[in-house]
């Protein structure tokens, strides 16, 4: 190949650094001595592409039951596993390198109600190729065989054990003495625990079905292999919590590849055993595999540089054609391509296969739509999943930077209650997203287009769901996230009516310590909190006034808005209040629920939504504590009688003016 010093001269200043950075990064790949293996994934829905089950184990409704039979199918001995598909690797016998790793995981152990129940279940760690061993149910918890032969190394396997059984006999385990309290330990090639703490709070969570969060980790540097277990619903500062760690060089108990999940058991009493997400990351540097005397001579010849040279100068020029190429005069497909591409977990997909799965976005595919665009169904071959397709019209609200902030924000963001976006696409001008399919649409749809009567059970979980996205948002993932559009309409809902919370256009991440700055009117009227409508300025604070609307829409069946209202009816908040102050708040609920409710938790619903929909910003709760109130674990609040009005008498009678139903502001 000729290259021409023109070629060359041609190069802006920002090119050439390019140029740089690519012949070193080149250069980088052919002489590494090292190169990093693991595993990263999040999973809030499981299917058996990539999970693997034995045994009783299924999966059912996109969640793992590791005992996964019903009580009164085959109430006695059930044991299951549900593997990771691809191994991991541990260790690296070239370097003795050890890999580091952290899991989380959201599981509940359901005794349906019983005081008496058995035997518990493990996240594990067995050779490469291991499979659910024979006679392992009771209190050996799936993991192992008590009549295994314990030279032979096959058999090994490290696992943490979340045991809810006190087993006595010697030819199985001995468990830790917890007066009979269940426990969770960390095994090594043994059942009897090397490290292990008694869970008082553990025995409340099985008969109620809660959800425990997991976190276990191994820093391979320090050997140390961590456990922590939290109650996932409890609320305030004392939160029901355990710990444990032990010291452990991994390589003495396990091989170079190893699989890993879950296992779990019964014996003769009863217990269900479900994973409901699951995240897990691995990171192990192994030796290279480069050939020294190959890049030696290479370099000796000098024909090592012309072919950097070469392969660099081909490689602008296809840039140069992408360039030509661009989505618009501003917009650079290939930046954007490049900066989408350090997001972990949503892929890229062509144009063409997002026409082939929506028959060319046919009408009978549609969804819904919005100021946006429109959304339609497809189904996708080379994920073998139906999904939602999110097409943004030009000049919509959502434009270039809303796009890319919710390719940048959502995919980071791992909660069972937020909805999974799977892809992007941006090609001939359009801008596309790709979602996981909720099968029952959003909340709105239910609620005010009559698609289904929603009974209050379903709104209740509803309720739950969308505060435990919010509290994630707002309080427990790296940053603070403030959303910015919480409405009915964003509210999705799975085939079992779990919510999730979706569009994440407007969403901006801030310090947990700071505020957010942004002063450019964003949202949509009705949900905004009155705050943001005078000052733009979005908090954590407005996302909880909206989340307080949706409540009342909740529990009263209409839009926040109703123009066609009775007199003194049109604002669902003023509504409420003042059916609140007058002691006759359940008047305000649908009337379609007739009495099939329960009273208190329709009543607490919508004494939370007030609540959170305060007109000043500081009288209201944070998520946790609105929370904490609507599962009744904290007293609910006491509001004044009338609705307070904190700002000045003109100022309301402007934002009254300037209120229209479901009104889509623009955005910065």
């Amino acid at each position: 190949m000729e290259l021409h010093s023109s070629d060359f001269q041609s190069f802006k200043a920002g090119e050439l650094r390019s140029l740089l950075v690519l012949v070193l990064s080149l250069a980088n790949a052919f002489t590494a001595s090292a190169s990093s293996q693991g595993i990263d994934f999040s999973l809030t829905a499981f299917n058996e592409s990539i999970i693997k089950v034995e045994g009783n184990a299924e999966i059912q409704n996109g969640s793992i039951r590791v005992t996964g039979v019903d009580r009164d199918k085959a109430p006695t001995e059930n044991v299951g596993w549900a593997t990771y598909r691809e191994p991991m690797r541990l260790w690296d016998k070239a370097t003795g390198n050890v890999a580091d790793f952290t899991t989380r995981f959201t599981f509940a152990i359901n005794s349906l109600g019983e005081t008496n129940f058995a035997d518990g279940m493990t996240f594990f760690l067995v050779p490469n190729g291991s499979h659910l061993p024979n006679n392992s149910s009771f209190g050996a918890l799936a993991i192992i065989d008590p009549g295994r032969d314990l030279s032979n190394s096959s058999d090994w396997f490290v696992a943490v054990e979340f045991d809810t059984f006190h087993n006595v006999v010697p030819s199985v385990v001995i468990d830790p003495n917890c007066s009979k309290v269940a426990h969770v330990g960390i095994d090594l090639n043994n059942l009897n625990s090397s490290k292990y703490s008694c869970v008082d709070w553990f025995k409340d969570k099985i008969m109620s079905a809660g959800w425990i969060n997991a976190t276990i980790s191994y820093n391979s540097s320090t050997q140390n292999l961590s456990v922590v277990m939290t109650d996932a619903n409890a609320m305030g500062t004392n939160i029901n919590s355990s710990a444990i760690y032990d010291i452990v060089n991994l390589t003495d108990y396990l091989p170079e590849w190893v699989t890993f999940g879950f296992s779990a058991s019964t014996g003769t009493i009863f217990e269900l055993h479900t994973i409901e997400a699951w995240e897990f990351s691995s990171n192990v540097q192994v030796a290279g595999k480069k050939s020294k005397l190959w890049l030696w001579a290479t370099l000796g010849s000098g024909s090592f540089v012309l072919l950097i040279l070469a392969l660099a100068f081909i490689w602008f020029r296809h840039r140069s054609k992408r360039k030509g190429t661009s989505m618009s005069g501003e917009e650079d497909d290939l930046a954007i391509d490049e900066e989408f591409e350090q997001v972990p977990g949503p892929k890229k997909f062509y144009y063409k296969d997002l026409v082939a799965a929506t028959d060319n976005f046919a009408i009978e595919r549609l969804l819904g739509e919005g100021g946006f665009g429109r959304v339609y169904e497809g189904y996708l071959t080379s994920v073998n999943a139906r999904v939602a397709i999110k097409k943004i019209s030009p000049g919509a609200r959502q434009g270039i930077k809303e796009y890319a902030s919710e390719v940048k924000t959502i995919s980071r963001l791992r909660h069972r209650n937020l909805v999974q976006l799977i892809g992007w696409c941006h090609e001939k001008k359009e801008l596309l997203l790709i979602y996981e399919y909720m099968s029952n649409g959003s909340l709105d749809s239910h609620l005010f287009k009559e698609r289904t009567f929603l009974p209050w059970e379903k709104r209740y979980k509803i309720a739950q769901g969308t505060a435990l996205a919010l509290l994630y948002l707002h309080e427990e993932w790296e940053q603070c996230v403030v959303h910015r559009d919480i409405k009915s309409s964003n509210i999705m809902l799975d085939s079992d009516f779990n919510a999730k919370l979706g569009d994440f256009g407007l969403a901006r991440l801030v310090d947990h310590a700071k505020g957010l700055e942004t002063t450019v009117l964003a949202g949509t009227m009705g949900y905004m909190a009155p705050e943001c409508v005078y000052t733009g300025k979005a908090s954590r604070e407005s996302d909880v006034y909206s989340f307080g609307v949706v409540l009342l829409e909740i529990a009263c069946g209409r839009k926040v808005i109703e123009p066609r209202a009775e007199e003194g009816q049109v604002r669902l908040v003023d509504w409420v209040w003042e059916q609140d102050g007058t002691g006759r708040i359940l008047d305000a609920a649908e009337s379609k629920l007739g009495t099939d409710f329960d009273e208190k938790q329709l009543e607490c619903t919508m004494v939370v939504g007030l609540w959170c929909a305060h007109p000043d910003y500081t009288a209201r709760p944070s998520i946790r504590e609105a929370f904490g109130v609507l599962n009744f674990n904290a007293p609910p609040p006491v509001l004044p009688p009338k609705l307070p009005v904190p700002f000045s008498q003109a100022s309301i009678v402007l934002f009254h003016a300037t209120s229209t139903s479901g009104t889509e502001l623009s955005v910065e």
